[in-house]
């Protein structure tokens, strides 16, 4: 069984797009448009992975993870962070927050599903189309 992601983004193209990769690769997704609701989405649903923009409102991605992390059931969820900062010393302070890992925008289709699978144990990877 293939992982459930939750997608935590405020720009649809960008929610449009990984909601799209992450589907055609066999995950389910739960999708939040700030990050009051991912929080909310993410305490309701319990996903295994949650990809989170750091820019959103009602609350940034730190907040999110902040809360995702004072919950005993969430806080062993991979949380990596997507955002358009990719200046010298942003992944740091991004991994350093406690993020699990750190993508820039925008995202490369062509790796971001393998790139996203090393937060995932063996058995909740999704399963390509054949021919892939």
């Amino acid at each position: 069984m293939a992982a459930r992601i939750l997608i935590a983004e405020d720009h649809p193209a960008s929610m449009e797009l990984m909601r799209y990769l992450l589907e055609a690769n066999g995950y389910s997704t739960l999708t939040a448009g700030n990050g009051e609701v991912a929080v909310a989405v993410a305490r309701r649903d319990r996903p295994d992975l949650i990809v989170c923009d750091l820019q959103m409102p009602n609350l940034n991605g730190y907040e999110v993870l902040e809360a995702l992390k004072l919950d005993a059931n969430l806080q062993c969820v991979p949380v990596i962070a997507v955002t358009a900062f990719s200046m010298m010393g942003d992944r740091e302070k991004v991994l350093t927050a406690g993020f699990d890992g750190y993508f820039s925008k925008p995202i490369e289709p062509e790796t971001f599903i393998t790139q996203m699978e090393l937060f995932l144990p063996p058995a909740l990877r999704g399963r390509r189309p054949e021919g892939e």
